[in-house]
């Protein structure tokens, strides 16, 4: 099984910005997570841009089994990454390092959850590894 972990804006900043996203670096949560996945027989690829049109262009190219996707901002006004979203056959998971939904009102909406095939929220860096769980235990 070959996942793509797909990050968007400004998550190249985790670990040197606002508190509520931790102090583990993309970089080093990426390493652990590499392990993880590899622990479970899958093969992993990140990806991670501030571009919006980057993103919908490494969604366009698929050649992925599973997708964990943390689209940042983009996550609650992005039709452009929703309609490419739409059109990968592969199984999604859309993953928040906060609980969007106890922030603020506008970040408490998700234009990618339709779809995607679920979310998992609010528990930190682990929200990467239950999502690559999830998508190895199902495979």
């Amino acid at each position: 099984m070959k996942i793509l972990v797909l990050n968007g804006v400004n998550l190249n900043m985790t670990g040197r910005r606002e508190a509520v996203y931790g102090e583990e670096t993309l970089d080093a949560i990426n390493a652990r997570l590499e392990k993880f996945a590899k622990e479970r027989g899958a093969e992993i690829e990140f990806f991670q841009s501030n571009s919006e049109g980057a993103i919908v262009d490494r969604l366009q190219q698929g050649g992925f089994d599973g997708l964990v996707i943390n689209a940042g901002a983009y996550t609650h006004y992005s039709y452009a990454i929703a309609d490419a979203l739409y059109s990968v056959k592969a199984k999604k998971i859309e993953v928040h390092i906060s609980n969007i939904l106890a922030r603020e009102e506008f970040r408490q909406k998700s234009v990618l959850a339709r779809n995607c095939d679920g979310c998992i929220a609010g528990l930190g860096a682990d929200v990467y590894f239950l999502a690559v769980e999830y998508l190895t235990w199902k495979s």
